[in-house]
């Protein structure tokens, strides 16, 4: 572990469990936290920032909450509270929650989804293996189904995305494309159910499409992979999302 106490410092009483957050991002920003490393015990960091114990083990409750931080019982040198990597649930849980809780426009959250997935699919050509194209091609083909239940479809398509990102392997990029799909994952999930005479046609249209990324992936054809995944993300926000909620739409709708 990074010699840290000389760059720990006092902080001012104001909001201080969110200022001892702040103190213990620096550390980690800075390189003298890494994953695995301990904090100093609790009565150190009381000491060494100025700060009651009760600010202390509320910004430790903040950092374990998010993934940041865990917690190891017992007295030997395995024990106490440690740097940990966020898992990459924990990182997309709060990109998502984040997305939706600020009700971005919907054109915002659209240029963000063609850009990611533009080049998730790009990656996913150049790299996929059999078994990425298995992840792929099981939602795909489970979207198949006429009878599938719209909600069904809708968890289906969500997969279909996330596989591809996934089958990219660039984790910060698959990480931030999931987030950005179960984002609007309600609101996709609205858009279907307001679509009456015309769902057969449009799960029809989304259909052929994935269908034609997927084959675009799987031949290894780059641009075409990139070209046929952004036209289907923006065709399918500006034709049909438009179409059923108008102008107005947000993540968090």
């Amino acid at each position: 572990m990074a010699d840290t106490t000389a760059a720990w410092e006092p902080v001012p009483r104001s909001r201080t469990f969110e200022l001892v957050l702040a103190r213990v991002e620096e550390q980690i920003l800075a390189g003298n936290l890494r994953v695995g490393d301990r904090l100093p015990p609790e009565r150190e960091l009381v000491e060494m920032l100025g700060v009651s114990r009760a600010a202390v083990r509320e910004a430790l409750r903040v950092l374990e909450a998010q993934g940041v931080l865990r917690s190891r019982v017992g007295t030997g040198p395995e024990s106490g509270t440690v740097i940990a990597a966020m898992p990459d649930a924990g990182l997309t849980q709060l990109l998502r929650l984040h997305i939706a809780l600020a009700n971005f426009p919907m054109d915002d959250v659209v240029e963000a989804r063609a850009t990611l997935e533009r080049a998730s699919a790009r990656l996913a050509a150049g790299l996929v293996a059999g078994g990425g194209l298995d992840r792929i091609r099981e939602p795909l083909l489970r979207m198949d189904d006429p009878a599938l239940p719209r909600e069904q479809f809708n968890d289906f398509d969500t997969e279909f995305h996330v596989a591809i990102a996934e089958a990219g392997g660039n984790r910060l990029m698959a990480d931030m494309t999931v987030a950005v799909r179960n984002a609007v994952r309600h609101t996709l999930l609205t858009v279907f159910n307001r679509l009456e005479d015309d769902w057969e046609r449009v799960a029809a249209r989304l259909r052929a499409e994935h269908h034609a990324i997927y084959e675009a992936i799987a031949a290894g054809d780059v641009d075409a992979a990139g070209d046929l995944v952004e036209a289907h993300v923006r065709g399918f926000h500006q034709d049909i999302v438009k179409t059923v909620l108008g102008d107005s739409g947000s993540a968090g709708a």
